[in-house]
């Protein structure tokens, strides 16, 4: 029988074997109960027993759209129990992971031999688990304990090359981390002096490991050192080190794989995007209808500095791409002067992609508000002291990931950073303008209510379409898009960054950049393609668009400038590749509608190399010669090679 599942006691287990034997169940609760649990043990034993299950089934992920990842562990130490916890933690997050662990301390082999297992497996996530013997040699001297970090560091630099290297060769994103000194070896050295010294070039290794995280394409570091100042206890327990060379507590475990899981949501492109604020006895201490803007509290004085503080992070989390909004059971004017000149408030109106001050209820205001900005719902974070209120969101709109500010205001800071909600790999320029974007997105939203034809509308808004060769400052970007982007990405696959720059450094592939402006500003760089060139035939191996300027015509006018440029290349032919998947379906009909038909692959050619080695995509071709004009009317096209000239 199908449905949700409680079994009596609501017992955690119970709940995960009652889910595994009944393959038609579901019981959407229980990836937030999995995901609320530190009981390592119970955890690595429902991560067995959710082998083979579907995300779908254990959360509340859209129907149809599930986010599939293939990664691999490799490890210097025993690390069995890692694989079911991290099953566990992903699956919490909505993510369905082929796991795949590389065999006891393999890890420079499998990461150097392109012949290898992991290489075969082809990981999209790649985690690097390190202990101390890693880095330290296994006779050094506690006497000498500058010598032994000097070695140290040698390894260090050693394991991020190769990691780096195997990163650019398969395209996979790869996670090192910063390895923990145990207490035994700390112990060894006896004299204040000689500790500090071990301290400090332990830390010089930790560093190396740091700045290749910062520095090397594909290549990510976990401060694993510092992340377990919060994790009490030992980093190993010493009898399950003797016995079967386990490196880690179970608790270090666990904190190793939510760290893990959350890295590959980053990679899946499943951060949230959008940070919906409750503000009485949220934003502010007391209730601004009842206290008046003198009354609330806020500033440096308990209670209102606790609410300081989460405004400080709010904005922290603003000015790295996180858009903020306001849903508030509240006056509007009255809160538009509050934002506005309190002079302890943090956040100021500008910082806000939408302020709704009003009496309506907030799941509606937050699908209205999904609506406008054109994302979906499961981008969003509501965050909100009222039980009722927390309760009705995550009733009616349980994709939203509902944060409870309840208690000491004190703690509400650190809940709603717990969880890392909007975890992403990387930033890039333009992710401290996103707010003002989606400003212009409402404010296209509301235009295009004013007019009585879509055309008109499009017309109205004066569009233009800049086209041309990525550089090294739109690369990050376009990966990152690449990698977001579900709804227009013809293969609904991403190439990395890596992967990426390679290909628009060679001479035989081309990676452009697709940019958009209109009446109410630059929307900056909302597109990508990548294309294989050849003589007589170019391939558009992949070419996503941002979902902000669908329904444009853009596609039209990127697809024009990408034919346009093969024919002046001398090609006769443009392939183009499509996968379709469960969220593409607004991009199924672009080459069909410009004119493409299905095609083989040219005979005794090499297909376009699939950055994920998953199936073939489809092909459709045109001739060149043939392609009737594809730029809309109301669209300016802009080669940037034309503007690079001016």
């Amino acid at each position: 029988m199908s449905g949700p599942l409680h079994p009596p006691g609501d017992d955690l287990l119970a709940r995960v074997r009652a889910l595994r034997e009944s393959p038609d169940a579901t019981d959407p609760a229980l990836a937030r109960a999995l995901g609320a649990t530190d009981d390592a043990l119970l955890l690595v034993e429902a991560g067995r027993l959710l082998q083979g299950v579907p995300a779908g089934r254990l959360t509340a992920a859209p129907a149809g759209c599930p986010t599939t990842l293939r990664v691999a562990i490799a490890a210097t130490f025993t690390a069995d129990d890692v694989l079911p916890l991290l099953r566990a933690t992903l699956l919490a997050a909505g993510v369905d992971a082929e796991l795949h662990l590389c065999p006891y301390d393999q890890l420079g082999v499998e990461l150097s031999d392109p012949g290898s297992a992991l290489a075969a497996f082809a990981p999209q996530a790649t985690l690097c688990l390190l202990d101390a013997g890693a880095l330290l040699p296994q006779d050094w001297d506690a006497a000498a304990p500058e010598k032994a970090g000097g070695a140290a560091r040698d390894r260090a630099g050693e394991l991020a090359a190769t990691a780096a290297e195997f990163a650019g060769r398969t395209g996979s994103a790869v996670l090192l981390h910063t390895v923990p000194l145990p207490r035994p070896d700390r112990r060894s050295v006896i004299s204040f002096r000689g500790a500090a010294s071990l301290g400090r070039a332990w830390r010089e290794a930790n560093t190396v490991l740091l700045a290749a995280g910062e520095s090397q394409e594909g290549l990510y570091t976990l401060d694993l050192e510092a992340l377990l100042a919060d994790v009490p206890g030992p980093v190993r327990d010493e009898r399950r080190y003797r016995f079967g060379r386990m490196a880690w507590t179970p608790q270090v475990e666990l904190a190793y794989a939510r760290e893990a899981a959350h890295f590959c949501r980053a990679v899946t492109g499943r951060g949230r995007k959008v940070l919906v604020l409750d503000l009485d006895d949220t934003l502010w201490g007391g209730v601004l209808g009842d206290d008046g803007p003198a009354g609330i509290e806020l500033g440096t004085l308990y209670p209102g500095d606790c609410y300081t503080d989460l405004q400080r992070r709010a904005l922290a989390l603003r000015r790295q791409g996180v858009l903020l909004a306001v849903c508030s059971k509240n006056e509007q004017a009255l809160v538009d002067d509050v934002l506005a000149t309190h002079p302890d408030m943090i956040l100021r109106p500008d910082d806000f992609v939408a302020v709704a001050a009003d009496w309506q209820r907030k799941d509606l205001r937050i699908a209205a508000l999904a609506d406008e900005l054109n994302l979906g719902i499961d981008a969003f974070v509501f965050a909100d002291d009222s039980p009722f209120e927390c309760g009705m969101v995550r009733e009616s709109l349980p994709q939203v990931d509902t944060v409870h500010l309840a208690g000491d205001p004190a703690d509400h800071a650190s809940r709603l950073l717990d969880g890392a909600r909007f975890v992403q790999l990387g930033s890039t320029a333009t992710d401290s303008e996103r707010t003002e974007l989606y400003r212009g997105r409402r404010r296209r939203h509301r235009l295009s209510t004013a007019h009585a034809s879509a055309e008109d509308y499009l017309r109205a808004l004066d569009l233009s379409v800049t086209v041309g060769l990525a550089t090294p400052y739109t690369l990050p970007r376009l990966a990152q898009l690449e990698l977001r982007t579900n709804q227009f990405n013809m293969t609904g696959r991403s190439h990395g960054e890596a992967v990426t720059r390679r290909l628009a450094e060679s001479d035989e592939h081309l990676v452009l950049s697709v940019e958009v402006a209109d009446r109410f500003g630059a929307e900056g760089v909302v597109g990508g393609v990548w294309l294989d060139r050849g003589p007589d035939r170019w391939v558009v191996r992949n070419l996503v668009l941002s979902c902000r300027v669908l329904s444009r015509g853009v596609e039209q006018a990127v697809l024009q400038y990408v034919a346009d440029r093969a024919r002046s290349g001398g090609a006769t032919f443009l392939d183009a590749l499509f996968t379709p998947t469960a969220r593409n379906a607004p991009a199924a009909a672009l080459y069909p509608s410009a004119g493409f038909t299905p095609a083989e692959d040219p005979a005794g050619s090499t297909p376009a190399q699939d950055p994920t080695g998953e199936e073939t995509p489809a092909r459709h071709r045109a001739r060149l010669d043939s392609l009737p004009p594809l730029t809309p009317d109301w669209i300016t096209l802009v080669p940037k090679e034309a503007l690079d000239h001016v």
